[in-house]
């Protein structure tokens, strides 16, 4: 018997049960031999979500939309794997009586399950891999959907179970949707529970809490806003490989929690795996909510834009909205076009590749020339632009007392296994303005100069330095590094210096948010252009590389290696693929006047 038709939004775990069901009545099937692989769940749901078009229906979790979410629904978690746990066992396929019965994608047995000395033929136990995921640092707020019909949908969904209980109640009862208590008795409102180790515990809490979810209550996780809400992925039918610490996904998976599960640190048997139990001991399900991954994909930075156009970037239209943009920088740098053009470079930039430890494409940019004063007015604006533009954003207020005292680099604990995470532990494509105005002349002790290290790093290498106690481990970063400073930064080399020149205080421009929307596009998407140079301009760039090292001396690969990443930056900015005369010359012209102005 297949079973009925489940609601793939409000109850996937049923669904899951009846593609089981569906493939052990098949000929030739032997679930035991299964070893955790998919037996055709994954593509009802692919089907589902993205051939129907039904991925908009299932809602975001985060720290708003706990509050109406139904637990054992499906949801989506977009953020950041923080850390990784290692791998959890847990009984993932059982005989009740003569019937075989799945535990995948859940924390809750729904059936008896065999005690741990029954037959290992009739009990395979699987391992599925944790992740610690928490929101994207510095995510802004307008890369979030509202929360509105996410609450609507669970109201609506809490409606129709009540009404499926009520008539559930005049009709015989189905014993595939019964729960059975420890005892045999049907109906109970008691639960066998699963741990987080694959095992059976009890719990008190009811049937019915269960069903009502977290609608009928202020919120599971206390505390908690938009930005802070971290969630435990447990992710099934993936390679290591596909998965990666500071990667940024979204996870399409099963809600589960349980506010009175108390974490029993003596609690353990020969089935249980140590090291993720002691991570887990400090991840109580009430504070972090569990989602069991059935499918995930990888972010990129349109994935965050709501109203992206549905366009090629054709020159024409690129140059439009280009010029539209470079007036807006313009505006917020008190009409200096010129650090503007430089301020566009570098809002483009990103690292493409590696070579050796030189990391190709970045251009981090220091506009020097700033005061106390003049940063509360143009720092504030430059700040609130780049906030609207990109979706994730930092600030540093760079002080010897905050070089002194703060977490850059994330850390090991061995005592909770868990990364500490550290201020420069970031998404690739963040952005990252260093305030150097408030720095005054003091003494670093040791935490302040591995600070200052970190940093360089960073700003040089793209690189960041992880500690993991007994040895350090190197992480490539891509992040865009902007300096603010009085005069040219002793700490940071940045890859450009512009003295900031401002000739107005006044910005009473309004910017409409089809503008905007328009910009976060064009900034998301020429980035990722390809690029090439044709011989002929290979030829023109070669010559023109020897004949700037002859007038002058002091200029070395580190300026070549610049040139040609703003004429990448340059290409793509036009929404061109191949470095052209025109934009060459471009270049050539803003490094001259570039240098010109630090006269």
């Amino acid at each position: 018997m297949v079973g009925v038709a489940y609601d793939l939004l409000a109850n996937p775990q049923g669904a899951v049960r009846s593609t089981f069901e569906k493939a052990v009545s098949s000929s030739g099937f032997n679930p035991a031999s299964l070893n955790g692989k998919d037996w055709g769940a994954l593509d009802l749901f692919h089907q589902f979500l993205f051939d129907q078009a039904n991925l908009s229906q299932v809602p975001i979790l985060n720290g708003e939309t706990i509050k109406w979410v139904q637990p054992n629904t499906l949801v989506r978690f977009r953020g950041m794997i923080q850390d990784m746990l290692g791998n959890e066992f847990y009984v993932g396929v059982y005989k009740d009586g003569s019937v075989w019965r799945t535990n995948k994608f859940m924390d809750v047995s729904h059936f008896p399950m065999p005690y741990s000395s029954s037959s290992s033929s009739d009990m395979q136990v699987w391992e599925r891999r944790l992740l610690y995921c928490v929101p994207v640092p510095g995510q802004n707020s307008w890369t979030e959907p509202s929360s509105e019909s996410a609450m609507n949908r669970c109201v609506d969904c809490t409606s129709q179970q009540r009404e499926k209980r009520r008539r559930m109640d005049d009709e015989p009862v189905d014993h595939m949707d019964m729960v059975v208590s420890d005892d045999g008795c049907q109906g109970s409102p008691c639960t066998k529970k699963m741990k987080e180790d694959g095992h059976p515990s009890m719990s008190s809490q009811t049937q019915e809490a269960i069903n009502e979810g977290i609608c009928s209550h202020m919120s599971v996780v206390p505390n908690t806003d938009r930005d802070s809400l971290p969630c435990l992925v447990k992710i099934y039918d993936s390679p290591e490989s596909d998965l990666k610490l500071n990667d940024v996904f979204e996870f399409i998976g099963v809600l589960t929690f349980d506010s009175e599960v108390p974490v029993d640190k003596d609690d353990h048997d020969e089935l249980s795996n140590g090291f993720s139990e002691d991570a887990l001991a400090h991840l109580p399900p009430n504070k972090v909510p569990r989602l069991h991954c059935l499918i995930h994909r990888k972010l990129t930075v349109p994935d965050f834009l709501h109203s992206s156009p549905t366009m090629e970037p054709k020159p024409h239209l690129v140059k439009e909205i280009r010029a539209a943009l470079l007036r807006h920088l313009t505006a917020v740098l008190g009409n200096d076009s010129f650090a503007a053009h430089f301020m566009l470079l570098h809002l483009l930039s990103r690292v493409h590749t590696r070579v050796d430890t030189l990391a190709v494409g970045k251009l981090s940019l220091n506009l020097t020339g700033f005061s106390k004063e003049s940063v509360s007015l143009f720092g504030h604006r430059l700040s609130h632009a780049v906030k609207d533009l990109l979706p994730f954003t930092h600030c540093i207020p760079l002080t010897v007392e905050y070089l002194n005292s703060a977490s850059l680099a994330p850390k090991k604990d061995y005592e909770t296994n868990r990364l500490i995470t550290g201020v420069l532990q970031l998404a690739e494509g963040s952005h990252l303005i260093i305030d150097e105005t408030q720095l005054e002349s003091g003494t670093l002790n040791s935490v302040g100069v591995e600070n200052a290290t970190l940093l360089k790093t960073l700003m040089e290498l793209q690189k960041v330095e992880y500690d993991f106690k007994y040895y350090k481990m190197e992480m490539a970063a891509d992040v865009q590094m902007l300096i603010i400073s009085e005069g040219k930064s002793n700490i940071l080399p940045a890859d450009i210096v512009i003295p900031f020149q401002p000739s107005s205080v006044d910005s009473s421009e309004v910017v409409a948010a089809e503008a905007l929307e328009a910009w976060r596009w064009y900034l998301a998407t020429v980035k990722s252009l390809p690029h090439s140079i044709e011989s002929e301009m290979q030829k023109v760039v070669e010559d023109d590389l020897v004949e700037a090292r002859q007038t002058d001396r002091t200029i070395g690969s580190r300026d070549f290696n610049r040139w040609l990443t703003m004429g990448r930056l340059m290409c793509a900015s036009f929404g061109e693929t191949s470095l052209s005369l025109e934009h060459w010359q471009m270049v050539k012209e803003l490094e001259r006047l570039r240098r010109e102005r630090l006269k």
